[in-house]
C-alpha cells in the first residue's frame, strides 16, 4: 500500500463514523472546527473558563474519536459545525487536538497522520522543560509535500511567530529527532519532557517513551500520551544496548527532516511503510493485549484493548 494511502484510511482509533455532511475541506477551517469542539483540559484559564474537575480529569481518557463525538453530542445538540460554549467543548490534551484533526482531514481527502514529539512553543521559561511533550498533526499538501499542523493553537492564547497550519521543523521535533539529537550530545535530555500538577517528567527515558509512542502513532494506533508497554516501559537500568539500536533504528525510520527550518517535506522524504510495519512488528514496540496507563489525575491503570486496537 502506498504511504498516502495508508494515512488516507481511518485507523480504529480516529475513524469518527459518521461526520458531518458540511464538513469543510480546507485544512485551515477544519483547524478552527477543532478548536470549537475541543478547550485543552489545562487551558481553560487562558479563555477565562472554569474548567470542571470532572472533565478536566476524565474526558481525556476517551481514546476514540467516535467516543470524542460522543460525548460531545450530549453536551449539545447542535450540528458540530456550530458554534459551541466553552462548557459544551471536550475537555481535551494536545493528543485530541492532533487525532481529531487527523480524523476530519482523513475523512475529506486529505492523507494525514498524528505525530508524538516535543515543541519549544508553549514554554514560559519558569521550567527546565524547554522542549515539551507535545502532540500535532502531519498532512499531505496536493503537491505532495508533507507539513505540520497544531490545530490547539489560538488567536489570543497561543503567541506563536508562525503559521500553526505550517509548524517549523525546529519548533516541533518528532520523537525520533529528539532521541537523535539526545544520543549524539546535541540536546540535553532533561530539555524534553513535561511539567505536570503532579511533578516534572523529563529526561532521556521519556523521550524513549515518545519514540515508541510516534511509531504506533504512525502504524495507526494513537494511543494515549501516557500509555507505556514494552520499550516505553522499561525502567532505565533496564534498557540494553540491543534495545538501544532498535531505538536508533525507529528513530532513523520515523524521522522525516530533523534539522530543516520549514515543516514542508516532499513526499520522496516520507517515512517508509514497510520500514515502519518491520520495526513495528518487534514485540518489545508492538502494542499488546493489555497496557499500563499512568493517567495524570486517575492513577496508574491496567488497560486492556480489542485485538482489533494494536495495529
Amino acid at each position: 500500500m502506498d504511504f498516502n494511502d495508508l494515512h488516507l484510511k481511518q485507523s480504529p482509533y480516529s475513524d469518527p463514523g459518521a461526520v458531518p455532511a458540511d464538513l469543510p475541506a480546507d485544512p485551515r477551517e477544519l483547524a478552527a472546527l477543532v478548536r470549537n469542539l475541543l478547550i485543552h483540559r489545562e487551558e481553560g484559564g487562558h479563555f477565562g473558563y472554569a474548567m470542571p474537575e470532572e472533565r478536566r480529569h476524565e474526558d481525556a481518557e476517551a481514546r476514540y474519536v467516535s467516543e470524542i463525538l460522543r460525548i460531545l453530542r450530549e453536551r449539545s445538540r447542535a450540528p458540530l459545525t456550530e458554534h459551541r460554549e466553552l462548557g459544551e467543548r471536550f475537555a481535551g490534551t494536545c493528543r485530541d487536538f492532533a487525532l481529531l484533526m487527523c480524523a476530519f482531514l482523513r475523512a475529506t481527502g486529505t492523507p494525514a497522520r498524528a505525530r508524538c514529539g516535543f515543541a519549544t512553543y508553549f514554554e514560559d521559561g519558569s521550567s527546565p522543560v524547554t522542549h515539551g511533550d507535545h502532540w500535532v498533526t502531519e498532512y499531505r499538501l496536493p503537491d505532495g509535500s508533507w507539513r505540520l499542523a497544531d490545530a490547539q493553537v489560538a488567536d489570543g492564547a497561543h503567541d506563536v511567530p508562525f503559521d500553526p497550519l505550517d509548524v517549523p521543523r525546529d519548533q516541533f521535533l518528532v520523537a525520533g529527532a529528539a532521541w537523535q539529537a539526545c544520543r549524539a550530545g546535541d540536546a540535553d535530555p532533561d530539555a524534553f519532557g513535561i511539567p505536570l500538577p503532579t511533578g516534572t517528567l523529563q529526561g532521556l527515558w521519556f523521550v524513549r517513551c515518545n519514540v515508541v509512542r510516534d511509531l504506533a502513532a504512525l502504524g495507526g494506533v494513537e494511543v494515549l500520551p501516557w500509555d507505556a508497554w514494552g520499550l516505553a516501559a522499561k525502567d532505565e537500568p533496564e534498557v540494553t544496548a540491543d534495545d538501544l539500536a532498535l531505538l536508533d533504528a525507529v528513530a532513523a525510520a520515523t524521522v522525516t527532516s530533523a534539522t530543516s527550518t520549514t515543516s514542508a517535506l516532499p513526499s520522496t522524504s516520507a517515512v517508509s511503510a514497510e520500514e515502519i510495519r518491520r520495526l513495528y512488528a518487534d514485540p518489545r514496540l508492538t502494542v499488546p493485549a493489555e497496557i499500563t496507563s499512568h493517567t495524570t489525575y486517575l492513577g496508574i491503570r491496567q488497560v486492556r484493548l480489542p485485538e482489533s486496537l494494536r495495529g
